[in-house]
């Protein structure tokens, strides 16, 4: 979809992604091997009282899913920029669903634009655990 076509406020809901515990600790043991996320009696200690899910892996899970809606598809050029804000853990077997929202739309020049979107992530029982903002740079159709 070129920037142009764009609306704003427009929203995509996102697929479920099961957070499933060999992958959650596979991925920890790769880029963020702390015992919270691979000690299962460590994390029994915590007061979340067990292993919790990485967050970029929590994040990189849901944004896998939006990216098989594709609503942007050949246009997208290049990401810009990107933020996550985590609210509440995550654990093995939780199921995350998403809402994206094109959230700012910003001319760049004439080739490309700039589509701000914002995802929310809930778990299971509704609960906010993460939200992400993500400036994609998007070709303008060319007159």
């Amino acid at each position: 979809m070129f920037f142009d076509d764009i609306k704003l406020n427009t929203q995509i809901d996102i697929p479920p992604a099961v957070i499933e515990k060999d992958k959650m600790v596979d991925f920890a043991k790769l880029y963020d091997n702390i015992p919270l996320h691979v000690d299962e009696d460590y994390a029994k200690s915590t007061h979340f009282g067990k292993l919790i899910a990485p967050g970029v892996m929590s994040f990189m899970s849901v944004w896998a899913k939006y990216l098989e809606v594709d609503i942007i598809g050949e246009e997208l050029l290049a990401g810009k920029s990107t933020k996550i804000e985590w609210y509440k853990p995550v654990f093995a077997g939780d199921i995350l669903t998403g809402k994206a929202t094109i959230t700012k739309l910003t001319e760049r020049n004439e080739r490309n634009g700039i589509a701000e979107i914002t995802i929310q992530v809930s778990n299971q029982k509704g609960e906010l655990v993460l939200t992400n903002v993500t400036e994609a740079i998007v070709k303008r159709r060319i007159n």
